[in-house]
This record gives structure tokens, sequence and C-alpha cells, in this order.
């Protein structure tokens, strides 16, 4: 069966379209920012060798890294209010299951980054009479974290197409605006491929961006 393309209802409802891309970069851009925040704490507690630091990040890093990022959004907009005094609206069930995954994420980039640092500088550092949270600042943090911005920006990629998820709680990102408009205009295949061609044109320049970085990268080591 041959199909008649027709955009006109998606030019029609572009700013819907609009308001979907604007909702989807802030959830986006919050969940990396606070990802990578709590990211390097609970990276440098995993790479503690105190058991008390060590086992509780080393937990929360299996629970949110093992399971699905829809359940656990899903889990804070159902299940979280059922076991809590808080009622949880859309956006902030959102940013906790994409927060917390990319904290679990990004914990794991952070220890690896810190584990490349060859002991020598850990050494030096501490000869120097600096502690352990003046060697992390001052002397292992500025090599490793430049070894770990490829790894971040990939984070961020993924991240924004993940942002998708956030559609089945009725988070008005982009594809809940396009499923909504599909649904309206009975036109999924125009509709959906908009989205599709949305998401490359946002994603497409970081992903050259990292191309870029790992290159240099490489040529660095």
């Amino acid at each position: 069966m041959e199909h008649a393309w027709d955009f006109s209802a998606v030019f029609t409802n572009s700013y819907l379209l609009l308001i979907g891309l604007k909702n989807t970069i802030i959830l986006a851009v919050v969940c990396l920012v606070l990802g990578l925040f709590f990211g390097l704490f609970v990276g440098a507690a995993r790479y503690s060798t105190r058991i008390v630091f060590n086992w509780p990040a080393t937990a929360f890093v299996e629970v949110f890294r093992n399971t699905p990022v829809l359940v656990q959004i899903m889990w804070f907009f159902f299940a979280f209010p059922i076991i809590s005094p808080f009622d949880i609206d859309a956006f902030t069930a959102a940013t906790l299951g994409l927060t917390l995954n990319t904290i679990a994420f990004s914990s794991e980039i952070y220890r690896a980054g810190i584990q490349s640092i060859h002991r020598g500088q850990w050494e030096a550092a501490k000869a120097l009479g600096m502690n352990y949270t003046n060697q992390m600042r001052r002397i292992i943090l500025p090599q490793a974290i430049r070894r770990m911005i490829p790894a971040f920006m990939n984070r961020a990629v993924e991240l924004v197409k993940m942002t998708s998820l956030a559609s089945v709680i009725a988070y008005g990102e982009l594809m809940y605006q396009a499923k909504t408009i599909s649904t309206i205009e009975f036109n999924p295949i125009e509709m959906y491929t908009s989205v599709a061609l949305i998401f490359f044109v946002l994603i497409f320049p970081l992903t050259l961006f990292v191309q870029r970085l790992e290159i240099k990268s490489k040529g660095r080591g």
C-alpha cells in the first residue's frame, strides 16, 4: 500500500513540537548537571578503600546500572508517592529516574578516570604534605577530568535520547507532544519521522564533537 506523505500537520503544530523540544532540552540539562555533580562524590566513594563509603556507593551504582531507566521513571511516578508523603509530578519523576541513572554511570567514569592516574602522582602530592582532599582537588582530578570528557559527552548524548522515556508518564517533552499530535491528526509516519529528524539534528553535532575529542585524546596518548 503506497502512502501519500503529508507534513502539513507537522508544520501546523510546530509550536507544540518546539515546546516539547524545549522541555526535552531542559530535562536533559538538569539531569546531566545533577548527574555529573553527584556522580563525582559517588565515584570518589567507590574509589575509597573504606567500607563505610565503598559499600553503599557500590550498592547504589549496581541498582541503578542494572535496572531499566523506564522502570526507574515509572517507579518514582507511580510507586514512590504511595510509600511517601510527597506528590511527584511527571517532571520530578523523570528527573529523579534519569539523574540517578546518570549518577550511577558517571560515577564509574569518575572512578575509572581517577584510577588511570599513575600512583606516583598520589605519592608526589602526599610528599608535598597534601591531605586526601587537596590531592584530589589540585593534582588528581585536573588530570583525570581531561581523560573523562569524551566519556561524559557520550553520556550526554545517551541522556538526550533517554528523555523520550519521560513520555510514558505524560511529561510534555518532544516524544509526548509528537504522540499527542499524531493521535489527533492521524499522521504517525510523518510525525515520528519529524521527531527522529529533530533528535538527529540535535544529537549529531554532539556526536561529531565527541569523535573529535576522542581523536585528540588518542593523539595525546
